[in-house]
């Protein structure tokens, strides 16, 4: 029971919420609506898993990060919901349909083909500001927020220092809404965006075999979070693994099991509290750099 759920709860809970996010828009919900309703239903149901199924259980202990974690998650998720989602939505896909027309988007595919293409166009930005973080020791003070969690659970999904979470979006969708990606599409894209992340950084013990090689998710986002620079600097993927693939950051040893110990090896007095974060790339801690 436990081998069948490892291979097929995330594309179950993946797909179900992919098709739940159509069926929503179909009816005519609010798109706010549709992102927070199937968003708060695949964190509820995760959060089940973790305990059911854990990877690692030692994850499943508190390291007095929740508060922090919480935080984020308010502050980034469910503040209405996504505050900055929810603008982009409503006020820039307007004037991006003006801009474009929607030329240049493929709007006669099917809307789940459509949320593909737009995944993976959205990824290519993105994949290169999340490396040139990783690689550029003045861009990491940005990024190192994300990298300070203690274990790897689906709320630590979340943080991000607000101008990573920004710039970040904003090389994965800007694009996309000038290219003229309509409403429903976008809407697809977010809920992809955050329903994969939470499994990305789960603490339950799921494989998905080939299917690594299609989405970016946790036996390969694990080994992101390793402390070590040469494994970290590895599948800078969000949503998809494609173009790790393409530029040779592809990282997936199946012959050991990624560390349980994650973080920051080269900060050890990184803060871990929400406003010392948020400060943190102005007033950078002592340590290594890394990258």
């Amino acid at each position: 029971m436990r081998r069948t759920l490892t291979y097929t709860v995330f594309p179950l809970a993946f797909g179900l919420a992919l098709g739940f996010t159509w069926w929503l828009g179909e009816v005519g919900v609010q798109a706010s609506v549709v992102v927070f309703v199937v968003s708060a239903a695949a964190a509820l149901l995760i959060t089940i898993l973790e305990r059911w199924l854990p990877f690692e259980e030692a994850w499943s202990e508190s390291r007095d990060d929740v508060p922090t974690d919480l935080i984020y998650a308010v502050s980034s998720l469910f503040a209405a919901p996504r505050l900055f989602d929810t603008l982009a939505l409503a006020a820039l896909v307007p004037v991006a349909a003006s801009f474009s027309a929607g030329a240049w988007w493929p709007s006669q595919l099917p809307w789940g083909v459509q949320v593909v293409v737009a995944v993976v166009l959205g990824e290519f930005g993105s994949y290169w500001w999340h490396r040139c973080m990783h690689e550029r020791a003045l861009l990491f003070r940005l990024h190192a927020t994300h990298h300070s969690a203690p274990r790897l659970y689906w709320l630590n999904s979340t943080r991000f220092h607000p101008l990573d979470n920004i710039l970040m979006y904003a090389f994965q969708v800007a694009p996309l809404m000038l290219m003229g990606a309509p409403e429903p599409i976008l809407v697809g894209f977010t809920v992809w965006s955050l329903v994969h992340g939470f499994f990305q950084h789960a603490n339950i013990d799921v494989r998905l075999g080939p299917l690594n090689y299609l989405f970016s998710m946790a036996e390969l986002h694990r080994w992101h979070h390793s402390r070590k620079i040469e494994e970290a600097n590895h599948n800078y993927g969000s949503n998809c693994i494609i173009w790790d693939l393409v530029f040779g950051s592809f990282y997936w040893p199946r012959e050991r099991r990624p560390p349980a110990d994650v973080g920051l090896k080269d900060l050890p007095q990184f803060p871990q509290r929400f406003v010392g974060q948020l400060l943190s790339p102005f007033y950078w801690p002592t340590g290594r750099r890394r990258g």
